[in-house]
Formats: C-alpha cells, sequence, structure tokens
C-alpha cells in the first residue's frame, strides 16, 4: 500500500468521527429544544390553570360582595321609602293645615279690603265733594282774593328769591345754621304794620326789611337769643281812651325787662331803641297752604322759645335769670289817635305792593 492510500485512510478515519459527532449533537440540540418546548407548555398550562382558578375566585368573590351589597342597598331603600311616605304623609297634613289657615286669612283680608274699599270710595267722594266745591269757588274770585295779587310776594318766584338773599346774610360764626323763616308783619309803637321776613337761627333772631320789588334787603336787626327773657302773645289792646283798635292776635319778643322806654322814644314815631318787638300774621296768611305755614304766628312763637331755651342753656348772661318766660296776655299799644298809622295801615304803606299808576 502506498503512501497516498494510507494518507487517503486515515483522512476517512479521522472524518468519520467527526461527523458521528455533529450528528449527535444536532440530536442532542433538538431533543434540548423539545424539552424546553414541553416545559414550557406545562408551564404555561399551569399558569392557565392557576389564573383560571384565581378568576373563578374573584367572580365568586364579587359575586357575593355584590349580593351582599345589593341585600343592604334594599334594606337602605326600604327603609328610606318608609321615611319618604311617612313625611310626605306629614307635609300633607302640614300643607291642610297651612291651606286651611291660608283660607281663613283670605277671607279675613277680603272682608278687611272689602271695607277699606267701602272707606276709601266714602272719602273719594267727600273729596271729590270738596274739590268740586274748592273749584267752584276758586272759580269765581272774590274782591279779596283780587286785592292778595296785588303784594309783590305772591308773584312767582318772589318769595324763593327773597330768602335766598335773607340767607345769605345769615353769619354762621354769630348766628348759627337757620332753624324757620317766617313772613310777618311788625307792629311798631305807633300801630304802624311793616312787611318783615324773620329768620330764627341757632344763636339769633333776625328780623329783615325786604324790598320785593327791587330784591334786596333794606335792613337787618338782630337780636340774640341769650338775651330774650319774655315772649307774651295774646289780642291787642289799646288805652281806654284811644281811638284805635285792631284784631287778631299777635307776639311781642322782649330782651331787656329791665329797660324801659323813654318819654321821648314814646312820643316819636319813628325811634327804634325799644327792647321789645312785636309781630302779627301777614295779609296774605290766608292765599295758600304754603303762606299759611310762613304766616304762623304760633309756630313761630313755640319754635323762638324753644330756639331760645337752649341758648340759655349754652350760653347764659352773666347777672340775668336763665329761661324764658312765656305770658298769655293782652299785648298794649299805647297809641291813641294814630291818624298816620290809620291812613298807612288802611293803604297798606308798609307792604310791597302795586298801586296802579301811583308809585309808593
Amino acid at each position: 500500500m502506498s503512501e497516498a492510500d494510507e494518507v487517503q485512510l486515515r483522512h476517512v478515519d479521522l472524518g468519520r468521527p467527526a461527523a458521528r459527532s455533529e450528528a449527535t449533537e444536532g440530536r442532542g440540540e433538538a431533543r434540548t429544544e423539545a424539552t424546553a418546548r414541553t416545559e414550557a407548555t406545562a408551564r404555561t398550562e399551569a399558569i392557565e390553570e392557576r389564573t383560571g382558578a384565581a378568576e373563578g375566585r374573584t367572580e365568586e368573590r364579587t359575586e357575593e360582595r355584590t349580593g351582599a351589597e345589593e341585600g343592604r342597598t334594599e334594606e337602605r331603600t326600604g327603609a328610606t321609602l318608609e321615611r319618604t311616605g311617612a313625611a310626605e304623609g306629614r307635609t300633607e297634613e302640614r300643607t291642610g293645615a297651612a291651606e286651611g289657615r291660608t283660607e281663613e286669612r283670605t277671607g279675613a283680608t277680603v272682608e278687611r279690603t272689602g271695607a277699606a274699599e267701602g272707606r276709601t270710595e266714602e272719602r273719594t267722594g267727600a273729596t271729590l265733594e270738596r274739590t268740586g266745591a274748592g273749584a267752584a269757588a276758586r272759580s269765581i274770585p272774590s274782591p279779596d282774593q283780587f286785592k292778595l295779587r296785588r303784594f309783590f310776594v305772591l308773584r312767582p318766584g318772589t318769595l324763593n328769591q327773597a330768602i335766598k338773599d335773607v340767607e345769605a346774610l345769615v353769619d354762621e360764626k354769630v348766628d348759627g345754621s337757620v332753624h324757620g323763616i317766617w313772613l310777618m308783619a311788625e307792629v311798631d309803637h305807633w300801630n304802624n304794620e311793616k312787611e318783615r321776613l324773620v329768620l330764627i337761627t341757632d344763636n339769633s333772631l333776625l328780623v329783615c326789611k325786604y324790598d320785593f320789588v327791587m330784591f334786596t334787603c333794606d335792613q337787618v336787626q338782630r337780636v340774640a337769643l341769650n338775651f330774650v327773657d319774655r315772649i307774651s302773645h295774646g289780642a291787642f289792646s289799646f288805652p281806654k281812651r284811644s281811638l284805635l283798635q285792631r284784631g287778631g292776635e299777635g307776639v311781642r319778643v322782649f330782651w331787656d325787662r329791665l329797660r324801659e322806654p323813654s318819654f321821648t322814644s314814646r312820643w316819636n314815631p319813628f325811634a327804634t331803641d325799644f327792647p321789645f318787638i312785636t309781630f302779627t300774621s301777614h295779609p296774605v296768611w290766608n292765599a295758600s297752604d304754603t303762606f299759611a305755614q310762613l304766616c304762623d304766628v304760633k309756630n313761630f312763637r313755640e319754635q323762638l322759645w324753644d330756639a331760645a331755651q337752649k341758648v340759655h342753656a349754652v350760653k347764659p348772661v352773666p347777672g340775668k335769670a336763665n329761661g324764658v318766660l312765656v305770658l298769655n296776655q293782652q299785648i298794649q299799644i299805647e297809641a291813641y289817635v294814630g291818624l298816620m298809622s290809620f291812613l298807612g295801615n288802611q293803604n297798606k304803606l308798609g307792604y310791597c305792593m302795586a298801586r296802579g299808576n301811583i308809585g309808593f
């Protein structure tokens, strides 16, 4: 045998074990893969069995819990329905009682409404009758109403402008705030009437001579309220031998009871140093309700006393008795013949009036 043949035989002998090893390894790998697959399949089946059992137990527990909750819910629902029924019953009872009371009240209200409507109709009828009578009276002016129209203070807007003008003259530091304004007639010691606007403030009594034609204030007399010591009111009176007379009532304000007018001042028709001032109602007091309030002597007296009392308590005057004395007595005017006052009062020379073609 040659060397080449021996080499080939050696190669063949060496190649056979290698092939066998490869085949053996292939069969081992196949077995390993099959074993792994079998184990994986077994594990998967075991997991699925466990999962199914867990799901079964979960479903059983869920069903048990759901059933228990449904039972409790039904019990609660039944209790709620029972309470609701009881509440509805009580509500119906209360509603019925309330409706009964409402019907009773409605009946009483209807009765009251009917009675009120009856009274309202009666009052309306009476008001219509009065209104008709008043309209009839105003439709035919009387001679006195024509005479009242001659006063300039009755012209539209005149009084409002006059009030604004005199209020502007008030000194707040001295007088304080304004309490009230009145339209008065001043009666002097010779029985002469003079048209005046009178203001009561915190501390003062202001008497203004106002020109209702020119809208100017010609004179202002200021009287401190803490010096006012006496207020008398009543009818006017004259001496026994006097030829004069005056109707109506007046009010006289005193601020120095210890000082008496001198003989010269009594007989001087232009004297202004008297320690008192006298007022009476303005002739236009019955022109309207507004002028009736502005010319109310009683209201003026009451507010003057009240304001003076307050000032006496706050600012007393040394050497004088505190307080204001109010006397209901006749107001004496010491005038005998009074020809000048007779002519002046008859022609209303102390008032701003239209006098035809003759000026005043």
